[in-house]
Formats: C-alpha cells, structure tokens, sequence
C-alpha cells in the first residue's frame, strides 16, 4: 500500500468542503435535499409517506453504513455526484425504486433506491447523464431493478445527445437474483455498444467491480481509477487461489497500478475520490457532448502567432540523443495544457486532449524517451483507439513524429505485431478529422506510413530540417546495399545525404512544407481554421473490420 496516500484515510467532513472544486457548493448534512415540511400538507398521510420514503433513498444503507464507507477513505454515491455536478443542477430519476426479488427473504430486506443514484445534471454548464452506484446499498450491487435504472439514463442520454459517466462502486451481480441480474448487465452492454461513437461514455471505478460488472468499463471510451480503494477483476483473488494455487492480493490482482502500467485497461488513476472528481470535470471539457456537436471551445490569452525559439533547438543534433516529446507538445498547444491518456502504460508513445486557439485536438506522439519512441504491440493499441475516439467525436488529430520503426524480435512477432500494428494503420487510414502531422525527426520503415502520413489521407504534413525520412536508418541501410563492398563505413554519408532529411519527401509532394520549429504553432493553427469545414466521406458500407 502506497505511503501518505490521502485516500486510505477517512474523510473528514472538513476535509470534503476545504477541497471541494471552485464554484461547487459545499457539503450539506447527509439529507442534504432541502424539502420544507412547510410544503408537506401534514394532514396528508399519502405526502407524509412519499417524503419520508424520500428521505430514506438519501440514506441510502443508513448512517452506519456511511461512515464504514467514510472510514474506508472513500465518498458516498450522493457526496461523489455533489462533487462532480454544477451545484442545484442535479435531478434524479427513479428514486423511489425497490427490487422486485421474493427469494431467499429479499422481499423483506428494501433499500429505497436500490443501490444506484441515476439522474442527470451539468458539469462546467453542459449536461451529462450520470450514476452513481451505492456501495452503502446492498454492496452497490446489481439487481433487474438497479440495471433498469442505470439503462434509462443511458436511453435518455442517447436520445438528447449528451455524456454517459458511471461512478462504479459494486460488489457485483446480486446473486439472490440469479439470472434476472444477469440480463440486468446484458441490457446494459448491449447499450455502452449502442452509444460508442454517439455519446462519449465515461467510467470511474471508485470501488470494487468484479466479475461481470467489469466489461460495462470497458466497453466505455475511458476509464479511470482511484489508487488503494478501486479494483477491476474478471475474478477476485479466492477463486484465482482455488483455481491456480496463486496468491494474490486485491491490488496485485486489478487495482490501479495493475490496470494503469501493464494490462491497459485503465487510462489513469487518481489519489482519492475527491481528485478523481475534480479531474474529471477537467477531462469532460476537452468532449464534445455527442457526435453531432463540437468540441467546447475555450478562451485563452495564449496568442494562435505564438513563435517559440526553444523548438529551434529541442531535437538534439545527435540523432540517438533522446528527448521528451511532452516538451514539444506544451510548447506548441495552449498554455502548455496537456491531458495525457494512459500515461503508465506503452509510455513510447503518447496520446491525449489539448487546445489549439482555445478548439480540442488529439495529440498522438512517439516518445523518444522510452524505447527511442519505437513502436510496438501495446503502443499500436493504445494509440489506434485513441484515433479511432477522436474520429468517432470529430476531434482533430495532431500526430508528432520521431519513430525508428516497429520493434523487432520473436516476441512481438509471435503475438501479433503484424495484426496489432495493423490497428493503428487502419485507425489513421479510415479517419476523416483533420488529420496534421509533423515529422520532428525519424520516420523509418512502415511506421513512417502507419504515422498519419500523406498516403493515408493527411491533409497536411510537415516536417522539421531535423527530419530523416527513409526505410531505415543511414547504417543499417548501407550495411545491406554495399554488403559485398569494402569501405562500407565510407558510405553511410552518402546515403545520410540522399536520403536522411526531408527534401526527397518533399520534392515528391509526400510533404507539403519543411517548417521551422518556431513557427509550427501558428501554422497549425491555421491549418485548423481552413480545414473546419473539411467534408469527407467514407464508402457507404455497415461497417468495417478492423484487425483484431
């Protein structure tokens, strides 16, 4: 367990209000929906009875069960949607919803409300359909009742255009419930599937999610976790002990480390409930609402003609020296705003949100920090679905690149590099966003066409004077042309000369500027404004398909 990590804390009712996002209101006392009796009439009993039921669904499993969940360092369902919504705009559907279940004694144990908070609200003034899982609640987990509640929000949300964000904190399938819970999860999938590339979907796993209560995440379009209180597992540690004689903590198994930095399933983690809230109201901004609406744009004093001397001399003249392409990213968006996605995991090549003259752009760049930004099984992944969002929402892509090739050796081959590499090529290819792209220095070999090049469709393409632009490397290339020759060192200049820079690729078109670094802010900028009304249209068909 990581050390001084706010969240395994309990959260102190101060604490909440002291941290709580600017403009927010603070925390009121649990029954925090303000009801005047002097509204009840007292004399009628039907009222009575709605406003007391009311008041019960506030309390979810009741006060002790809040401060267990409290003491665990973690918010309950109504504080966490307090937290991430605009204050007063939240309205809630469904409240009074009980289970339906009659076995095992489940018709004499009810909780109001069934163990999730639905309902929708604004978030920075842009409405977003939300729940919010009650783990105070039967363990927050999923009866028919609780699916049908978390399935309306997603059909209303479909229907008017606007996000999907699930606050996920559940012990999963309600087994007195058998197969009903079963189909509850179904009708659920079957939704995230209908809404990928309509809405955006938003996961954020503030607890437990096993079983098949996992793959609702991971159908979304991103999720997100909180370090020491979240777990994601097909199967908890018990059942992989029966199964393998493996012992294995909750956190080895599916926590955030574990879903950030190796399986990928997670994009990013966060401290505690209250950052993880926080950054998502940060996150949403970057979204479009649906498919059919733009990005929001944002005021900024940071001006479009911005040159910056630094990119003069930020590739390095040794062309094996690294450097950090999130340098070269801050120094070109705005106000050097980047919000990276999956940061932990195939760190070669990075991906995220930032905004270019106030309007959201993709960025996809190689890393020549890691691997010398080499591309290989899970960067291929990580980036082809990125693309494949930002295309899906109409989110112009800006793709940096200094790329040695595909990474070489049995391993990557034996598991897929051909096919896995293969997605990110079809990402870039089927994309009709405006698609920019700069070469700040290599781009060997297949990964300089799979790149966003002009072959697939780039509408502009730069490079910088430090671009090489070749099949391989100046070395490698010689070595196998004058094999049989002496003095094959002797050549390794001739061939830098011909074909180590970017004017063979720009004599054929294949680029349409070389720019100076300086000044690649304000042309890109540029390049956005004209190509805001590019129209193009794939060839009618269901749908593709894509290498899997």
């Amino acid at each position: 367990m990581r050390s001084g990590v706010a969240a395994i804390r309990p959260l102190s009712r101060r604490a909440l209000n002291t941290v709580r996002p600017t403009g927010v209101a603070p925390f009121s006392a649990l029954n925090h929906r303000a009801y005047s009796m002097k509204q009840i009439l007292k004399t009628n009993p039907v009222a009575q009875k709605i406003e007391s039921k009311r008041q019960e669904s506030l309390l979810g499993g009741g006060e002790k069960r809040i401060e267990a969940q409290h003491n665990k360092g973690k918010l309950t369902a109504r504080e966490r949607i307090e937290l991430l919504v605009d204050p007063g705009t939240f309205r809630e559907y469904d409240a009074f919803v009980e289970h339906q279940c009659e076995d095992f004694g489940m018709q004499n144990t009810k909780i109001t409300g069934d163990g999730v908070v639905t309902g929708h609200g604004k978030v920075n003034g842009r409405t977003v359909y939300l729940f919010s899982q009650d783990f105070t609640a039967f363990g927050g987990s999923l009866s028919k009742t609780h699916a049908s509640k978390i399935c309306k929000v997603m059909d209303k949300a479909m229907m008017v255009g606007a996000p999907v964000i699930g606050l996920n904190d559940s012990g999963g399938a309600r087994i007195q419930e058998g197969v009903d819970s079963l189909a509850g999860y179904a009708d659920i999938f079957q939704r995230n599937v209908m809404a990928s590339g309509v809405v955006p979907q938003i996961s954020l796993i503030m607890g437990p999610c096993a079983g098949g209560a996992v793959y609702s995440p991971a159908l979304t379009d991103f999720t997100f976790m909180v370090r020491d209180t979240s777990y994601l597992f097909v199967t908890g540690p018990d059942v992989v002990k029966a199964v393998t004689n493996e012992n294995v903590t909750q956190e080895e198994l599916g926590g955030s480390k574990a879903h950030t930095s190796k399986s990928g399933v997670a994009h990013q983690a966060f401290d505690n409930d209250i950052e993880a809230l926080a950054r998502l109201r940060d996150f949403i901004d970057f979204l479009p609402l649906s498919n059919k609406e733009p990005s929001p744009r944002r005021y900024t004093n940071d001006p479009s003609t911005r040159a910056d001397d630094a990119l003069d001399s930020i590739v390095p003249t040794d062309s094996t020296q690294a450097y950090d392409m999130k340098d070269v990213v801050t120094r070109l968006v705005d106000d050097g705003n980047f919000f990276e996605i999956m940061p932990d995991y195939a760190r070669n090549i990075i991906v995220g949100f930032s905004r270019m003259d106030g309007k959201t752009v993709g960025v996809v760049g190689n890393q020549p920090l890691v691997s010398s930004g080499v591309l290989d099984i899970n960067a291929s992944v990580k980036a082809a679905r990125f693309v494949r969002f930002c295309d899906a929402f109409n989110i112009p892509l800006l793709t940096l690149v200094d790329v040695p090739g595909f990474l070489p050796g049995t391993a990557q081959e034996h598991n897929g590099i051909i096919r896995h590499g293969a997605k990110l090529l079809y990402a870039y290819a089927e994309a009709t966003v405006p698609k920019l792209t700069v070469i700040t220095r290599k781009a060997y070999g297949g990964a300089y066409d799979v790149m966003s090049s002009k072959h697939l469709r780039g509408d502009v393409n730069y490079a910088w004077p430090t671009a090489e632009i070749a099949v391989m490397g100046a070395k490698g290339a010689v070595e196998i042309i004058f094999r049989k020759q002496a003095n094959v060192e002797d050549r390794v200049q001739e061939y830098t000369d011909k074909f180590a820079n970017p004017l063979p690729a720009a004599r054929r078109g294949f680029l349409d500027d070389i720019v100076q670094p300086s000044q690649t802010r304000s042309r890109l900028i540029e390049d956005l404004a004209i190509l805001a009304n590019k129209d193009l249209r794939n060839p009618s068909k269901k749908h593709g398909n894509i290498p899997l």
